[in-house]
């Protein structure tokens, strides 16, 4: 006969905290801002005259006393956790800083040239180191290039991109997916070189929109590619699956049930490989050219671009009212590509599975 012993609830052992104490919430930023007013006094006090070398003093001094700080009233287990997430904020800081910092002298510099005659109007007529002119004739230039760009590009990385996911394998797949990594990290200039010699001086045709849209479609692919053969491997294998047992063909699979599947990746990727090739300047230096006038055929003759007119404007006019036009342009560039970027997020969220469905 066997007896059961109930232990009492008040003496069972209760479970212990692994630290006893806890820094308040408000300490990290206590601990910023003292950092920050010592790395100041420090610098000002040692005859520090860069500002860079202010905020390094501070960063250090930020990550050494939280540590410190938390190993004191913590301990050494969440010490070193407070250590690791001070360090990812540093490098974050870091790296928005300077984007916020352009951004916001770009704007300062260009908001001021920026109006409706400045994207109406080109260069023609225009006394280059006197004021007025617009950037209608470049703005014109850089999305006929680019837009022949992706009308080549787009297409040929996205079957690419299949290929590799649906059907490739053995040694014809490796050799795509080598050449597709180098491509990945070809310089522009390389790329208008190759163009220049085949394009424009092997088979004799002219400077042109089109001769730079050939470059930059060969920066562009690689990236469609890789953005593609992730999304692609996203799409989970049951869909594919359930396809072939209804006895759909693969092909009719990829084309009815893959690519919708994975369609807003797809869009996001091409939009972010746009972004990365409107502001691309060796190509469009080499092959285009310059022109101060407004020449809306694509495949005759020198055509202006947005990246070539703010090199042209602070380069060679090189005084105030060109560098002027130079930060204008630079600003629209930005907002452009800015708004590049906003598109393929909205698509993506929109193209997004939802919950539920």
């Amino acid at each position: 006969m066997s007896t059961t012993t109930t232990v009492p609830a008040q003496a069972r052992p209760q479970g212990r905290p692994l630290t006893a104490n806890r820094l308040p919430k408000w300490a990290p930023a206590a601990v910023a801002a003292g950092s920050i007013a010592l790395g100041c006094g420090i610098g000002a006090v040692g005859g520090l005259d860069s500002r860079l070398q202010w905020g390094l003093i501070s960063v250090v001094l930020f990550v050494a006393i939280g540590y410190g700080l938390s190993a004191k009233v913590e301990g050494r287990r969440q010490a070193k956790d407070r250590l690791a997430t001070s360090v990812v904020w540093v490098a974050f800081i870091l790296a928005v800083v300077p984007l916020v910092a352009l951004t916001v002298y770009t704007i300062q510099q260009g908001i001021g040239v920026v109006d409706g005659y400045f994207l109406s109007h080109s260069m023609k007529g225009v006394l280059a180191s006197g004021p007025g002119g617009g950037i209608y004739h470049a703005l014109i230039g850089t999305l006929q290039q680019v837009a022949l760009a992706t009308l080549m590009a787009a297409p040929v990385g996205l079957l690419t991109a299949v290929y590799l996911v649906e059907y490739g394998r053995g040694r014809l797949a490796k050799v795509v997916t080598f050449f597709v990594d180098v491509m990945t990290g070809v310089p522009s200039i390389v790329a208008g070189l190759f163009i220049l010699s085949l394009w424009n001086l092997a088979l004799g045709f002219n400077y042109s929109g089109f001769s730079g849209s050939l470059a930059l479609a060969i920066l562009m692919m690689p990236v469609v590619v890789r953005s593609t053969e992730e999304m692609l491997k996203l799409v989970p294998n049951e869909l594919r699956e359930a396809s072939y047992a209804l006895g759909v063909p693969k092909w009719k699979t990829i084309l009815r049930i893959v690519l919708p599947t994975a369609m807003g990746g797809i869009t996001t990727g091409v939009m972010l490989a746009v972004a990365r090739i409107t502001g691309e300047t060796a190509p469009v230096m080499m092959l285009v050219f310059g022109a101060d006038y407004i020449n809306g055929n694509p495949f005759d003759g020198p055509q202006q671009s947005l990246p070539m007119y703010i090199w042209q404007q602070y380069s060679v006019v090189n005084n105030d009212f060109g560098y002027a036009r130079a930060w204008g342009a630079a600003l629209v560039l930005i907002a452009f590509v800015m708004g590049l970027n906003l598109i393929a997020r909205g698509i993506a969220r929109w193209r997004s599975p939802k919950a539920g469905h």
